[in-house]
């Protein structure tokens, strides 16, 4: 029974402190979605190339 009441303690002060959070607008959330889209596009170029850059040279070597 004591772990009854715990957990719904937990969810209580859980709930308690979500009310508090200060949540980021439509705009700020698709601003920094758009951006970590686009770095993760010009990194997947980056790994890219640098692969295609490694397998020549072991292709070379071997």
């Amino acid at each position: 029974m004591n772990l009854i009441k715990t957990a719904i303690q937990f969810f209580k002060d859980a709930y308690y402190e979500l009310t508090k959070a200060t949540w980021l607008g439509k705009k700020e959330v698709v601003g920094t979605t758009v951006v970590v889209v686009v770095f993760v596009i010009i990194m997947s170029i980056f790994v890219s190339i640098v692969d295609m850059f490694l397998g020549t040279i072991v292709g070379v070597i071997l």
